[in-house]
């Protein structure tokens, strides 16, 4: 059995591991060489008990007085997350959002490189998205295979997004990050994420009112945040 399958980190410390990587590699690049457990903890976002918690995991358990070495501690999360080897990802919708994502620096800088843009409308077929061009859906089985594909980004409309995510999985993907505005159902063996854009907005604006003034009684009556239909419509003007 893999020593990371017997170690079962909880899904909670995985959801935390990119934090502190990210923290880690702005460490790196000032070339300090240590960090405490309360410094990682303030970039990261969260408090320094569940940083020790989290990284013990890993078996790394730091130095009293001393903190972690960065460069040892990069190298174990990127072990842990699967980011010492190029991984190849597949973006399906090229709309505003899937060109974005296709133009995004961040993945090369992680170590994920986007190899295909796909899209079902012939008309975009051939049209160059930054050093991509877009190519079509039907050769996606093609493409997953040629060039080892394990992970897709799907940022279609919402009604094409099931029928995408079972296409990605019938040709061969096994993990699927989903930023349509729609739930979608993979079999077990597949990773699924999902990214709302319009959720993580509504939840931004409950906390933002609540830190506000209080509203007087007389005030005038206001719509409630969680409105499906804007949510809607938010989501599917970004694919």
């Amino acid at each position: 059995m893999d020593e990371r399958e017997r170690r079962r980190i909880p899904e909670a410390t995985v959801s935390r591991l990119p934090l502190y990587y990210r923290a880690l590699l702005e460490t790196a690049e000032r070339k300090t060489t240590t960090i405490s457990s309360e410094r990682l903890a303030e970039m990261a976002g969260v408090n320094a008990a569940k940083v020790r918690k989290d990284l013990s995991y890993l078996g790394s358990y730091g130095t009293r007085g001393v903190g972690y070495d960065v460069e040892y501690l990069l190298a174990q999360i990127s072990q842990e997350l699967g980011l010492t080897e190029r991984r190849p990802v597949i973006i399906a919708g090229v709309g505003r959002l899937g060109q974005a994502l296709a133009n995004y620096a961040g993945f090369t800088a992680r170590g994920f490189e986007v190899v295909a843009l796909l899209d079902a409308d012939p008309a975009l077929v051939g049209e160059r998205v930054g050093a991509l061009a877009v190519e079509s859906m039907g050769d996606l089985a093609r493409i997953v295979r040629e060039r080892a594909v394990a992970i897709a980004i799907v940022a279609v409309p919402a009604e094409a997004a099931q029928q995408v995510a079972d296409d990605l999985v019938a040709a061969g993907v096994t993990a699927i990050l989903n930023f349509a505005p729609k739930v979608i159902q993979v079999p077990d063996h597949v990773t699924l994420r999902k990214v709302d854009l319009a959720i993580e907005l509504q939840i931004l604006s409950f906390y933002e009112q609540r830190s506000g003034p209080q509203v007087s009684e007389v005030a005038a009556p206001v719509e409630p945040i969680a409105r499906p239909a804007a949510a809607l419509d938010f989501g599917e003007a970004a694919l």
